[in-house]
């Protein structure tokens, strides 16, 4: 039984980058890539689709997180009531979750381009693609749903502080005063299933695309090939290790300078370098955004 002495939380205090005070990220690109995908006809490819609801995913994650780290940056303490941090949780639980089952879905529709040319618009239909990107946001909307109803269960007693610059599962976790188990399984097997055997189908799929690229006789064609590719590498690359540094570890490992900078990297640097890095390096791009303007 709870003690009647203790005095629940009603509120957090965010430590944020309260040692770093001249830090300042902004997020614009993806609104640019969402307006070209929208009303240019040329970029209504299968990839462009999912270039576009990556985007969307991209702008719910950070505008979850970063006005509260403005407004940290900008006051002596930042403060968020418990519903406004569990509603954090949720849509940065949703965004990242389904961007991580979003990149393998890409990275399967590069592989079906390069390995199955002939058979392309066949198997990446228009309504697969809807039919894969509406599962993507429903499966992951319900893992958030999961997660943050989980940890609406817990008392948290105090202390206060969450040492991040966002709510998130593990340094929330080490704030309560109530068992944490079934939050700690979920979490395993939210991890098991989102970062592990997502990460091994990406690898999967770009092993046969490796195979398949280096079996073409035109060098034009490899080069093609690959630099098509190596941008979808360098985001799951970048973002796979940031979530892996946050969530794949030990408790025991858990270190909270080491989980803000996973943390910039994942909800703030990874969504404003997808646009420079999917789509200003395109040429189909680069013209769509000339007519554009």
């Amino acid at each position: 039984m709870a003690n009647h002495n203790q005095t629940l939380v009603t509120e957090f205090v965010l430590e944020g980058f309260s040692e770093h005070p001249g830090l300042r990220l902004f997020l614009l690109g993806n609104v640019v890539i969402i307006a070209l995908v929208s009303f240019t006809k040329g970029l209504q490819s299968p990839m462009y689709f999912f270039l576009c609801n990556l985007a969307s995913m991209d702008i719910i994650c950070t505008s979850s997180v970063l006005p509260k780290v403005l407004v940290g940056l900008a006051s002596a303490e930042n403060t968020i009531s418990f519903q406004g941090c569990m509603a954090q949780l949720f849509f940065l639980i949703w965004s990242l979750s389904s961007e991580l089952l979003l990149l393998t879905v890409m990275a399967y529709d590069r592989y079906v381009a390069i390995c199955f040319p002939l058979h392309y618009s066949s198997r990446m239909s228009p309504h697969l693609c809807v039919a894969l990107a509406m599962a993507v946001w429903g499966i992951c909307a319900l893992n958030a749903l999961v997660h943050t109803g989980l940890m609406t269960q817990l008392s948290f007693c105090g202390p206060r502080v969450i040492t991040h610059f966002f709510c998130e599962i593990p340094p929330l976790l080490l704030l309560s005063c109530s068992p944490t188990h079934m939050n700690s399984i979920m979490t395993l097997l939210a991890d098991a299933f989102y970062g592990c055997l997502n990460f091994l189908l990406t690898l999967l799929s770009y092993g046969c695309i490796v195979s398949s690229v280096l079996q073409m006789r035109s060098a034009e064609g490899r080069r093609k090939a690959f630099s098509t590719c190596s941008s979808h590498l360098i985001v799951v690359s970048v973002f796979y290790s940031s979530v892996f540094c946050s969530y794949i570890s030990p408790a025991s490992s858990y270190s909270p300078e080491r989980n803000k900078v996973s943390g910039v990297l994942y909800s703030t640097l990874s969504p404003a370098l997808n646009p420079l890095i999917y789509t200003l390096r395109n040429q189909e791009v680069r013209r769509a955004l000339r007519r554009l303007l």
